[in-house]
């Protein structure tokens, strides 16, 4: 099969679940970085319309949206499947996917993530505390229902890993470190326990900032 082109940039939680999953499938793949700055430029304006990253690119078919990448790259590497069989973990899969998207990054990781990691790394601003502090009630439901979800299981859908979990511990992951997390996972120790699973991987180990730094210094 030939190479996979993830365009991307150091630090996306989204670029992240892309590249972990091509780990955990062991397919051979490159990092094409995208400048900050210039997501709304070309070329990369072309790629993406909305002029966001991750862009995957595979024999000149070029795939933007993160779930769409992750369930493609499924489908066309059926060895180590990363989707359910059953159609109700499947579900449930696809529930956390959502919930991952639309709960837990956007007004949660978006802001706390933000404010304490990528703002200061990137662009050397000082977090912004009321901001931070008015986003963890909505942080808390959402670690709350995730806490909830994974109950005493090792993963979100059972006993395998799934494409779920990726994305999932991509976004957590941001918290790990930083003051909120403690209060965040207080009574919710099986998020702990998770994202420690998910970080042990191969997959992430190879995917963390730096590493993808080096890849995309490496393009």
């Amino acid at each position: 099969m030939s190479e996979f082109t993830v365009h991307s940039i150091p630090g996306s939680p989204f670029g992240r679940a892309v590249l972990a999953t091509l780990e955990e499938k062991g397919a051979a793949y490159r990092v094409n970085p995208v400048a900050p700055g210039t997501f709304r430029q070309e070329p990369h304006i072309s790629r993406h319309p909305f002029g966001r990253v991750p862009v995957l690119e595979h024999d000149g078919f070029m795939l933007y949206e993160t779930q769409a990448i992750l369930r493609y790259l499924d489908r066309v590497i059926p060895a180590r499947p990363l989707t359910p069989a059953d159609p109700r973990i499947a579900a449930r899969m696809d529930q956390v996917m959502n919930i991952s998207d639309w709960y837990l990054f956007a007004g949660c990781s978006s802001v706390i993530g933000f404010q304490r990691v990528v703002g200061p790394k990137l662009l050397g601003i000082t977090p912004d505390e009321a901001a931070i502090e008015a986003a963890m009630p909505k942080a808390h439901m959402v670690f709350g229902e995730l806490s909830r979800l994974l109950g005493g299981q090792p993963w979100f859908a059972g006993d395998s890993l799934t494409l779920a979990d990726i994305m999932v511990a991509s976004q957590l992951d941001f918290f790990v470190g930083i003051p909120e997390w403690t209060p965040l996972t207080t009574g919710r120790e099986n998020l702990v326990g998770f994202i420690h699973r998910v970080n042990a991987r191969p997959s992430f180990e190879a995917t963390t900032w730096d590493r993808v730094a080096e890849m995309a210094t490496a393009a």
